[in-house]
């Protein structure tokens, strides 16, 4: 038997004993030597896989700078370390190194139990750090320090044994003071990082080697031996004798959860479902004979074999060829394949019990942050997805070099599934792509990870999306066909607010209307009975209501229609921008006998030019994009961080104290968002936690009206101002 089988057989078998898996994610700030560890931990399982096979113990020092060349890119990888004579499986799950993107380290934590923070010892805590270590907190995830590049102060700023452990000093009590704020209460005193208890290790990351109390006190090399092995310029004799992986794993496994000892205390803080339930015991106890729930965490596209989704199941057991129901977007699938990691490969395997990281093969309508549980039991989901709204900034990108556009555009349909709140298209017109996220923040991290991937490029300026609306009602309006052969009557008026917002939250389906299902929903959300039953079309949150009786010929020119409201509704008279909000009704219509002169040529325009002329008679106006914007900082900051949502049109919602730290909720137009990253972060001096989600529309302000749509216009190279009713109704 290979040692790579071996491993795989030790995998395997390590699956089903959730007290020997550790589910963990390596946190840093940008630069501090994320990357590189993971490369050597993972050089690291090649070496313990060495031993399994009663190899030389360490690989020679070359072989690991090759190993160094491998940058991870698997969302996953997975390794068994042996420690006290027992071996451990080791998931370790990739978090973005970038903590702009919030959702996403949220997201990662999801998935992991425990946490190791890498901080460079240089440059100490930074507000980096202190963001996703909170976030870690906040995720129930249970934190170990690395304090990484430690030769740096030896050889660099020449420090002596003393100094050095004056510093790390300084470094741990700024994690405490993190940790004792933000834990779960029952386990703050349990949860702090200790130099005695070896939860903290020192070491380099890009040498190889690290120490903490544990491994000192076995091999008997104390600090002033590591200050010899750098000056000497020794420090590969020094990987040889505290491996890196060794001291990490070790301390991993000491100190991080397993799944049977996490899953009681966080399943209740990121479920929100009934813990008393059969699901929620099921997941409490990690039971693999339990309801089936599956969090998603990733999703990547593989040449090979597609979509695949990894996440953690927290109950229940993954099996091969089962059906799945996917809870956020209500799909089902069959899985083709399921399977765990080794190293960042996929092993295929026939079930996957809880307290595992799965890669799924075959769930096609997987998206980060989806849940997934048994088709016939369904859940709660993990993370609400509603929030997942419509995109509101827009860039275009291309691809610097003009070789890379097959490349880009694979990149951007990977790009896609793997943030479900991206929205891309291509300007037929123009040939650029266009990529629509939830701010510029957000862009900006799109772009980043089309460079990482590869493609270098180039994008616009960001363009805020707006959505056309009325105040007031018009009608009837006569809309004229060009034949002048047919005539449609029509009234306009704003929607119900009731029914609008049921068709937001997703309870009234989007969509032509069959049949008389949707009218009981219609009339619960206050609707008039007799406009109930003839709701024709639900469109882009506005509806299109028959209220005519007996017109001759007008079903067989029914879906005309509609296919003339709805691409009035894709772009307005006001701006060319979307319409919504709207309820329309057809009241009487004149259509001519013959079939020839009641074509889409004749009813496309009437339809259209109706709808235009009473939009521009019934208050036309503006809807802009609001995000809720949500601030977290410490008391000393609020006031620069509430002046910044108030010099961007912005208000404050809510404001909290917890601590020492205060929280703040605001509404802000996103056209008022572009710089905020850097401003908020200089208002805090980067001690602020900030995020966003989306707010859907407002009334834009009248005084902001008439500049915001001649801006509109004049970029997409229309007239100044937009024609008045006689204009479509003459």
């Amino acid at each position: 038997m290979s040692r790579r089988d071996k491993m795989i057989s030790k995998i395997k078998e390590l699956m089903y004993e959730p007290d020997y898996i550790r589910n963990i994610g390596i946190v840093a700030h940008i630069d501090h030597g994320k990357t590189t560890l993971s490369d050597n931990l993972l050089a690291g399982a090649g070496m313990i896989s060495s031993e399994l096979a009663g190899d030389q113990r360490f690989l020679d020092f070359d072989e690991q700078e090759q190993a160094r060349g491998i940058t991870i890119d698997a969302a996953n990888v997975s390794m068994v370390h042996k420690y006290k004579e027992d071996d451990y499986l080791i998931n370790l799950i990739d978090t973005p190194g970038h903590v702009d993107f919030g959702g996403d380290v949220t997201r990662a934590m999801r998935a992991v139990d425990g946490a190791v923070v890498v901080v460079c010892a240089v440059e100490g805590i930074m507000p980096q750090t202190e963001t996703v270590l909170r976030q870690a907190l906040k995720e129930n995830v249970r934190p170990v320090l690395f304090i990484n590049k430690v030769d740096r102060l030896i050889n660099e700023l020449k420090l002596d044994s003393t100094e050095l452990q004056q510093r790390f000093v300084k470094i741990i009590a700024s994690a405490n003071k993190l940790i004792s704020n933000m834990a779960p209460e029952e386990l703050k005193k349990e949860w702090l990082v200790k130099v005695e208890d070896g939860s903290v290790a020192f070491g380099s990351a890009y040498h190889n080697w690290a120490i903490n109390v544990d491994i000192m006190q076995k091999t008997g090399i104390n600090f002033n031996d590591i200050l010899d092995y750098c000056n000497n310029e020794n420090q590969k004799e020094l990987a040889q004798k505290v491996p890196l992986s060794d001291v990490l794993l070790g301390m991993v496994v000491e100190h991080l959860p397993s799944p049977n000892v996490s899953q009681p205390y966080r399943v209740p803080s990121i479920w929100p479902g009934d813990i008393e339930s059969e699901e929620g015991q099921g997941m409490v106890n990690t039971d693999p004979d339990g309801p089936l729930a599956v969090m998603v965490t990733d999703v990547s596209i593989d040449k090979h074999a597609g979509e695949i989704a990894t996440g953690r199941v927290y109950g229940g057991t993954l099996e091969k060829g089962s059906e799945i129901f996917f809870v956020g977007s209500h799909g089902k699938a069959r899985t083709q394949q399921v399977g765990v990691y080794f190293g960042p490969e996929r092993v295929n395997t026939d079930r996957v019990p809880a307290g595992n990281i799965v890669a799924i093969t075959g769930a096609r309508n997987a998206v980060a942050g989806e849940t997934i549980c048994d088709k016939d039991r369904k859940i709660e989901a993990f993370e609400g997805l509603e929030h997942i709204s419509e995109p509101v900034v827009t860039v275009a990108v291309e691809a610097k070099n003009t070789k890379d556009l097959p490349k880009l555009i694979e990149v951007l349909r990977q790009v896609g599934k793997e943030d479900p709140t991206v929205k891309m298209q291509i300007n037929e017109e123009t040939g650029e792509h266009l990529v629509a996220g939830m701010g510029e923040l957000h862009l900006e991290i799109i772009s980043y990870r089309i460079n990482e991937k590869g493609v270098e490029i180039e994008t616009s300026e960001p363009i805020v999306v707006y959505r056309e609306t009325i105040a007031g009602t018009a009608g009837p309006v006569e809309g004229k066909s060009p034949n002048k052969h047919n005539r449609f009557y029509i009234e306009i008026e704003p929607l119900d607010e009731a029914v609008y917002q049921a068709i937001v939250d997703g309870d009234i389906k989007e969509g032509r209307v069959k049949g008389k299902e949707l009218v009981p929903k219609f009339q619960e959300y206050g609707l008039p009975k007799e406009q109930a039953r003839k709701v024709w079309d639900v469109y882009d949150k506005s509806i299109f209501v028959n209220m005519t009786r007996g017109i001759q010929y007008l079903d067989e020119i029914k879906e005309l229609l509609l296919e003339g409201f709805e691409s009035a509704m894709d772009d307005g008279p006001i701006a060319k921008e979307r319409v919504m909000g709207i309820k329309i009704k057809l009241m009487d219509a004149k259509i001519h006998e013959d079939a020839v002169h009641r074509g889409p040529a004749q009813v496309l325009p009437a339809i259209r030019k109706a709808v235009y002329g009473a939009i521009m008679m019934a208050e036309p106006a503006l809807l802009e994009p609001i995000q809720k914007v949500f601030i977290n900082t410490p008391q000393d900051y609020m006031g620069s961080a509430t002046r910044e949502i108030q010099n961007r049109r912005g208000q404050i919602v809510d404001m909290s104290q917890e601590g020492d730290m205060s929280t703040v909720e605001s509404k802000v137009p996103v056209a008022e968002m572009f710089g905020f990253a850097g401003d908020i972060r200089s208002a805090t001096e980067g001690r602020c936690l900030w995020s966003t989600e989306s707010a859907g529309f407002e009334r834009l302000p009248r005084e902001l009206q008439n500049t915001i749509i001649r801006e509109i216009r004049q970029r997409k190279g229309l007239s100044e101002q937009p024609y008045g009713p006689d204009h479509y109704l003459g």
